[in-house]
């Protein structure tokens, strides 16, 4: 969950989020060396009086500013692929769950069960209970197992909208007429927030997403419930 003034990712909630973050340290570290560097050598051209002789004409230097920068672009590609291929990987999920972009709320389906499907939409802001955020709670959430692979589903039935939930590492885009697909598995139980993440008309900022994850007893128990009163 982001608190005002934060300044870096929200708190890992799935293993392809942790590296993200990894990566994103990673990669700001080698920015603030580059930026270090150039900056001293701004500060020492212009404040120096002196000019060697060697730098201005010199083979070596040329090979070690043309190679250099290929080894840093280098270390940031091998990592970058890595993660990018970690999350479309979608290994034997053990829930599929099938969500569909509304103006402007989520309907979720449970594939795997056959009556289990709701809408959810935001909580007004009148509605809230002490402890609720405002924007961000749904009358219902999509409530997970923990530490199980999760698949989502990802359409829309009007126009563009892109589901997406910072703590989990997911954001894919729900496009009417197609079917787009991404995966997850939350670490640790939780009650995760994310929000539509493609302007989707006048009311794009009042469609929240709430994940829910639970130890798996208490997701087949949850479920029982959702069926018995359907």
């Amino acid at each position: 969950m982001a608190h005002p003034s934060q300044l870096g990712l929200q708190d890992a909630a799935s293993p392809v989020m942790e590296e993200l973050i990894h990566f994103h340290d990673h990669a700001l570290m080698i920015v603030f060396l580059i930026s270090t560097l150039v900056l001293y050598t701004i500060v020492a051209m212009v404040s120096i009086k002196l000019t060697n002789k060697y730098i201005l004409d010199s083979q070596e230097i040329e090979i070690v500013w043309t190679i250099l920068p290929a080894v840093i672009l280098i270390m940031i590609a091998l990592p970058s692929l890595r993660i990018l291929y970690l999350m479309d990987e979608i290994n034997d999920p053990h829930l599929t769950i099938k969500a569909m972009g509304h103006q402007w709320y989520w309907s979720y389906e449970y594939t795997d069960y056959e009556d289990l499907g709701f809408d959810s939409y935001m909580v007004p802001t009148q509605d809230l209970t002490p402890g609720q955020f405002r924007l961000l709670e749904t009358d219902h959430r999509m409530v997970v197992p923990m530490e199980s692979p999760v698949r989502v589903l990802v359409s829309a039935e009007d126009v563009l909208h892109s589901w997406a939930v910072p703590a989990l590492g997911v954001k894919m885009d729900a496009v009417p007429g197609r079917l787009n697909q991404t995966a997850f598995i939350t670490s640790r139980p939780g009650v995760f927030y994310g929000q539509c993440s493609e302007i989707c008309g006048a009311n794009h900022s009042f469609m929240p997403i709430v994940v829910e994850a639970v130890p798996l007893e208490h997701f087949e128990n949850w479920s029982s419930l959702m069926i018995e009163d359907a």
